[in-house]
């Protein structure tokens, strides 16, 4: 494996260069406010007028809509959620220029194919390992997150160069770029998203306040023990893995992590979270959430609603309301 750094950027790659960055959400923000401050010439794409077009301009960016913002583009970013790229990529297309970068911050379009892109373009992607707000944050203290690199088809051989530069001016080589590929980025990402990071922990903070609710225990001290300490944990898991997290718990706590973990998340655990990868692999999970974007996300917004309703949120509002510089 072999980790990308400042050194590795080839410097003419994108220099005096458009790129046009198409979405100004999370990431779409941070990439094109980075790019900006490194020096790049960056037009965001954003319908006219809206609220977006708006707080971009009032960021000091060029605004167009997305059509005219890919003309003469050298490097173009689809940063729009991933079920809104296929009609996006469509109706830009005709003004994409001929050898020209296309990329994608995620792979789920290019590899379950419901974009099929022009011959003539570069296909990368540059996926930051964090959310946007701490993509925009660490560049800003001069550090960078992580990013992964990859290139899916290489029509002029400058795919990989191009990405990289990119990469470099959003801060990516700071922390260090991986090269990867379109498959492996999408499905690890999906499977993790899916049975650890969200889903798995989300479930396991649920399950634990209703088991200590359940046994007569105040919701708010259940709160505080499944929920709120959370965060104490992961950012010793963040900084130095295991080994910095069992240095600053308690030996008592090292005993029941060692001797009851297992018992939670277990063999049949294991089990399941390779069903998921497996319907991540196959396909199977992405046809599901095309199909429910086409029945107008009805199941998904019922349980969406489902999971804001649960009891942990209702105590968690009233006691983050007493640390208002949780919001900073």
């Amino acid at each position: 494996m072999q980790i990308y750094s400042q050194k590795d950027v080839k410097p003419k790659a994108l220099k005096g260069a458009r790129i046009a960055i198409l979405g100004y959400g999370s990431q779409g923000r941070a990439h094109a406010l980075n790019l900006k401050d490194s020096g790049y010439d960056v037009v965001v794409g954003l319908r006219k007028g809206g609220e977006s077009w708006n707080k971009a301009k009032k960021d000091g960016l060029q605004v167009a809509e997305p059509a005219e913002a890919v003309k003469g583009a050298k490097l173009i970013a689809f940063l729009v959620p991933d079920l809104a790229q296929k009609d996006l990529y469509k109706s830009v297309l005709d003004n994409v220029a001929l050898g020209a970068t296309i990329l994608f911050a995620h792979g789920f379009n290019i590899h379950y194919k419901l974009i099929k892109p022009r011959k003539d373009l570069d296909v990368v992607l540059i996926a930051p390992k964090g959310p946007g707000h701490l993509v925009r944050r660490q560049y800003e203290q001069g550090y960078g997150v992580p990013c992964l690199i990859a290139v899916e088809q290489n029509a002029t051989k400058q795919g990989f160069h191009n990405a990289l530069a990119y990469a470099d001016g959003i801060g990516g080589t700071r922390g260090g770029v991986i090269k990867t590929t379109f498959a492996e980025e999408t499905e690890t990402d999906l499977f993790g998203e899916q049975s650890v990071l969200c889903g798995g922990t989300t479930e396991l903070v649920q399950k634990g306040f209703e088991v200590l609710v359940e046994a007569g225990y105040q919701p708010e001290i259940a709160y505080y023990e499944v929920m709120h300490e959370l965060k104490l944990i992961v950012d010793l898991l963040h900084e130095g893995g295991l080994a910095k997290m069992h240095k600053y718990v308690s030996e008592t706590c090292k005993y029941g992590d060692l001797t009851r973990g297992s018992r939670i998340v277990n063999k049949a655990t294991k089990r399941e979270m390779k069903k998921v990868l497996a319907e991540v692999q196959s396909g199977k999970f992405a046809r599901q959430w095309i199909a429910e974007n086409k029945k107008d996300q009805k199941k998904y917004k019922q349980l969406m609603k489902k999971d804001l309703a649960h009891p942990i949120e209702k105590v968690g509002a009233k006691l983050r309301a007493r640390m208002p510089w949780l919001e900073q």
